[in-house]
């Protein structure tokens, strides 16, 4: 068992680099996919020119016939976008809250004293709702990034439901879509490619196409007798959850309306308004250290109003791993619950991604970055000065003994999962540490590798300094 912990590589979080691993190996090999593309893309058309004219016209107009009824069909799903109702309840509470909030509470600030306890409620309910949606509705149900007791789970239940954002049926069935079509202009629920505004809280204010909800990708969850009470008395949940108890709790502070005004309305707007910034600002604003297939950014300053769920870039290239922050520095207050938690029982099987799976993500973000310099030197018609050059051969090098390293990484995880098959029990710690050194070796490579590179991108900023 130690030495399974000491691993730490391919036990835990095997699938996760299996998964992902493959997806980046690809990546890895996109130059030789695009010249076979563009290869396969010249034999056709020789061959369609070789045909008769009168068969090869008839080959041009079904393709353009197929085009044209694909983009009348983009057209009518645009033109539904444009035509959506207003989805009225959503819309009212969206847009009445934060003017009731921008009026009601100056003026109750300066006309009351509000005491102490009812603020200590308020930053408690603000903890509570933010930690209920990212580490209930987000990581544990949408993502199933971890198990938790009863107990938690229902816990997280009730604060999600204090922060008005929908069931879980609807918040989960939603973002699940989302990551599957992330930024599809269609398809995508709250997608970036539609603007800012859409994005963080436009998508909520029409019946727009794409916001239909599919309870049919959450089955595990449609299944739970709680989950189905709290989507059909979703109303009731949420009046007594934000007018009753808070108004029972401001009794017994002797402050009611002070209550209701600051641990009650104030806060649910803000509550809401840090959510949908991950779903706006977090796509727009930050870097992309994982992958740049998509617009979601990692950024810190985020992460701390959103109790970790700033770093999106690597949620969406990881979204099955229960950490936002995977860096020991990384402000991810959710991660460190989860974690502690698993500490008491009251959480199990959290999810991860292993370190070399990480490691190489971040490596081939630092090989597009190069071939971005160098393309762009090449584009502007200009000689590459001597710095350049060498910088270019140099990633070239770096480029094909990184390549290498990934297909050694690649073969030892297939040798990985066929040991784990075939090994019996009681040489399975054997097994274990043979691996460990195995995975060590490739992940020193692969910190060569970023090490290298980041020499390489000094000393070619240190000539243009120069320059």
């Amino acid at each position: 068992m130690i030495a399974k912990k000491a691993l730490g590589l391919p036990l835990k979080g095997l699938r996760f680099a299996i998964k992902s691993g493959d997806t980046l190996v690809k990546t890895a090999s996109t130059q030789v996919t695009r010249f076979k593309t563009r290869f396969d893309e010249k034999k056709a058309q020789m061959a369609l020119d070789e045909q008769p004219v009168a068969k090869r016209n008839y080959a041009k107009a079904s393709e353009q016939a197929d085009l044209s009824a694909q983009e009348q069909s983009i057209d009518m799903r645009e033109f539904e976008f444009t035509k959506a109702p207003i989805n009225w309840i959503p819309a009212t509470i969206l847009v009445a809250t934060p003017i009731a909030a921008a009026i009601i509470t100056p003026w109750y600030l300066f006309t009351h004293q509000v005491s102490a306890p009812v603020w200590g409620v308020f930053g408690a309910f603000m903890v509570w709702t933010g930690i209920s949606i990212t580490a209930g509705y987000h990581r544990l149900m949408a993502h199933r990034a971890y198990k938790a007791h009863p107990i938690v789970r229902n816990f997280l239940l009730l604060g999600s439901t204090l922060a008005v954002q929908g069931s879980a049926f609807d918040w989960v069935s939603g973002h699940r879509t989302h990551h599957r079509h992330v930024d599809d202009r269609l398809d995508d629920p709250y997608s970036a490619q539609r603007g800012f505004w859409f994005s963080h809280i436009g998508w909520m204010l029409r019946n727009y196409p794409s916001g239909k909800f599919d309870y049919k990708n959450i089955p595990d969850l449609t299944k739970d007798r709680v989950l189905q009470i709290q989507h059909k008395y979703y109303g009731l949940w949420v009046v007594a959850m934000n007018v009753g108890m808070v108004a029972a709790i401001g009794w017994l502070l002797g402050d009611v309306w002070g209550t209701l005004v600051i641990a009650g309305l104030l806060r649910l707007v803000l509550t809401h308004h840090f959510t949908f910034f991950i779903n706006s600002f977090c796509h727009m604003f930050g870097t992309r250290p994982y992958t740049d297939t998509n617009s979601a950014r990692d950024n810190f300053f985020l992460a701390i109003f959103t109790w970790g769920e700033g770093y999106h870039n690597y949620h969406h290239f990881f979204q099955y791993d229960y950490r936002n922050g995977v860096k020991w520095w990384q402000y991810d207050p959710t991660k460190w619950l989860i974690a502690g938690l698993s500490k008491l029982g009251l959480t199990s099987e959290l999810r991860t991604v292993d370190d070399t799976t990480i490691k190489h993500a971040e490596v081939q973000m630092q090989f597009k970055k190069a071939q971005q310099q160098i393309d762009t030197a090449a584009v502007s018609g200009i000689d590459l000065p001597h710095a350049m050059k060498s910088f270019q051969d140099r990633i070239k090098f770096e480029y094909d003994a990184f390549t290498q390293t990934v297909e050694e990484w690649q073969a030892l995880k297939a040798k990985t999962i066929e040991l784990k098959k075939t090994e019996f029990a009681d040489r399975l710690h054997e097994v274990d540490d043979k691996l460990k050194h195995d995975y060590a070796k490739i992940e020193q490579k692969i910190l060569e590798h970023n090490s290298n590179l980041k020499t390489a991108f000094r000393s070619i900023g240190a000539n243009e300094k120069a320059a």
